[in-house]
């Protein structure tokens, strides 16, 4: 049976670098009924991003700033409970950017139907389909547009999107280099994801690790990070026409004062380098076609996904930390609520 009451996160306060437990209040309140136009949405799964952490703060990003007292926000997935909307029903599996709740209400701008899952467990909504996978297919395949035989660099190449960013690249005949963090992560992305060669940064010399694994420059780089001295790295090793493809800074969103800057970006006039931001929202027009091929290297083999999910929203704002302490295994979820059809 159906609870009443509404358990939620709200941004109290805005935290000063991962001081996240002090600026988040966890409550509930009576569950609202759909208007006209309107569904009730009950979460099943939430997305852990590295983003969260920027909304919080005062300013504006590529959307407005979460206001103090606001439900925190996420991008979820769930089941539509109740619908006074004629493109949505009773039933729907539905993916969106919604908050850290149990039960959402919302007029289905921003969400969608989720795709069939065919075989695939219910974690492979945020594993593969949301957010995920086509961040890391519109940013490799529309914006560096790989060509086979070109070398791909691909930093925080062991999580949610890097992973998948390597394999796609592979799909596509890439040479692929993955710089990740732990000798655990080197492994996994060498032996069972197909990367060509693994860089751990807290223990290897990047640039000249670098250097000697791409003797032939780089061709294309997706940036997550932000860290100056890697991209620098890159830059420097850049080849003619290169395209770089910016989805992240993570470096930065926890930093009440920005560190300097990369100071290589001269190559990118010498070079002729095209180094271009996105986030996934530009591309929905080709989501279509995205989940199809996701689905099809899904299916035959070429594309394989983990994740780490954290049980309850009331542990969500431990799952943040964890987030940002990088000890996830894969693509961070929290299981918001029991449901029969996350069993």
């Amino acid at each position: 049976m159906m609870s009443n009451m509404n358990r939620q996160w709200r941004l109290t306060g805005r935290p000063v670098g991962e001081d996240f437990d002090s600026v988040m209040a966890f409550g509930e309140e009576p569950i609202k009924s759909p208007g006209d136009g309107e569904i009730l949405v009950k979460n099943l799964h939430l997305s852990l991003d590295p983003a969260n952490r920027a909304w919080m703060n005062e300013g504006d990003t590529y959307k407005a700033a979460i206001p103090l007292g606001g439900v925190m926000e996420g991008f979820t997935v769930g089941v539509v409970e109740e619908s006074k909307h004629p493109g949505f029903s009773v039933g729907d599996t539905v993916s969106g950017f919604g908050h850290w709740e149990d039960y959402s209400v919302t007029n289905g701008e921003g969400w969608a139907k989720s795709p069939d899952l065919n075989k695939q467990a219910f974690g492979a909504h945020l594993g593969i389909y949301a957010i995920v996978g086509p961040t890391a297919y519109f940013g490799l395949l529309n914006i560096c547009k790989p060509q086979p035989g070109e070398t791909v660099v691909v930093t925080t190449a062991a999580g949610a999107v890097g992973s998948l960013v390597g394999q796609i690249a592979k799909t596509k005949g890439c040479r692929v280099i993955g710089i990740t963090g732990s000798d655990e992560k080197c492994t996994w992305i060498t032996e069972e994801l197909g990367f060509d060669a693994a860089i751990n940064y807290k223990t290897e010399d990047v640039p000249a690790a670098l250097a000697k694994l791409c003797p032939d420059g780089i061709d294309c780089h997706f940036e997550q990070v932000g860290d100056s001295d890697i991209l620098d790295a890159v830059l420097n090793l850049m080849n003619q026409n290169g395209r770089i493809s910016m989805c992240g800074w993570i470096s930065a969103y926890n930093l009440s004062e920005l560190p300097a800057g990369p100071r290589a970006l001269l190559n990118i006039i010498v070079k002729r380098i095209k180094m271009e931001g996105f986030i996934v929202f530009d591309f929905m027009d080709q989501m279509a076609q995205c989940y199809a091929d996701l689905a099809t290297w899904l299916d035959d083999g070429r594309l394989k996904y983990r994740v780490d999910v954290v049980d309850d929203l009331s542990n969500a704002v431990d799952a943040l930390h964890t987030l940002y302490a990088g000890t996830n295994q894969g693509k961070l979820i929290v299981k918001v609520q029991d449901d029969p059809s996350l069993a």
